[in-house]
């Protein structure tokens, strides 16, 4: 946490850092802490995959954690598309290992260590929505590939009078429209907020402990806060990756069945 003339800013922990400096062509291509910390998120997957795909007979911790989690989207995927959606399983997949542990990662304490400190990438909408964009343009090919130009038939339900069509017709196209800012905008908001939360109960903390006896009792609650709120952010991480996970698979659904 940054600290400035005695204040705790609880949004510096959000701030994009360069850490090598890059430009090309007048443009600003520097690695930063974001990339660092989503190469991390991507090198955790690849371990995990690699140590539990080993196929033993006898099948290890490792290898069970991998065969469930599979068999989890897999199962989630089946149920939400059918049977055609066994082929977008590895996407679904790749969406919530990613999430989940972009997620978990910027929860590690490390700001205990002086001038470190973990950064959420999920935590910014420039990452949330292109997920989010990738997924919903995915829904848009899939949808006009399959059904051509009856994939308008998905604005109007079955069964709709024909003296409400317009009017059904144009709430849905919106509806659908705004599903890829709903689909990024929840992951951004649910994290940041948790964060900033975590920042603040910590900055009563350090607070506290300068504030005498009364202090200490406030960053003695606060501590308890504290627990409480990461213990619902490990919740939170998990939940938010499983809705991503299982609305794009609902939309996908859309797009091929036109549900």
């Amino acid at each position: 946490m940054a600290v400035e003339d005695g204040k705790i800013d609880p949004m510096h922990q959000f701030t994009v850092e360069p850490l090598v400096p890059l430009e090309l062509a007048g443009i600003d291509i520097s690695f930063t802490n974001s990339a660092l910390w989503m190469m991390v998120a991507l090198l955790i997957i690849f371990a995990f995959m690699a140590t539990g795909m080993k196929r033993e007979l006898v099948p290890g911790r490792w290898q069970m954690a991998v065969e469930g989690l599979t068999t989890f989207i897999d199962n989630m995927v089946r149920v939400n598309i059918g049977p055609e959606g066994r082929k977008f399983m590895p996407y679904i997949f790749s969406l919530f290992t990613f999430i989940l542990v972009a997620n978990l990662l910027g929860l590690m304490p490390l700001a205990i260590i002086p001038g470190q400190h973990a950064f959420t990438t999920t935590s910014h909408f420039s990452i949330t929505g292109v997920l989010a964009v990738m997924s919903f343009s995915m829904v848009l090919i899939i949808g006009f590939w399959r059904h051509k130009l009856g994939f308008f038939k998905l604005f109007v339900p079955h069964g709709t009078p024909i003296v409400m069509v317009p009017l059904i017709a144009l709430i849905e196209f919106i509806s659908f429209m705004v599903r890829p800012f709903s689909l990024g905008l929840r992951l951004f908001v649910a994290m940041i907020a948790g964060h900033i939360l975590m920042e603040v109960f910590g900055s009563f903390i350090v607070n506290g402990l300068n504030g005498g006896p009364v202090g200490w009792g406030v960053g003695a609650l606060s501590f308890l806060f504290i627990v409480g709120v990461t213990a619902l952010e490990l919740l939170v991480s998990a939940i938010q990756a499983y809705v991503f996970a299982l609305l794009t698979s609902l939309y996908l659904n859309d797009a091929i069945n036109l549900h």
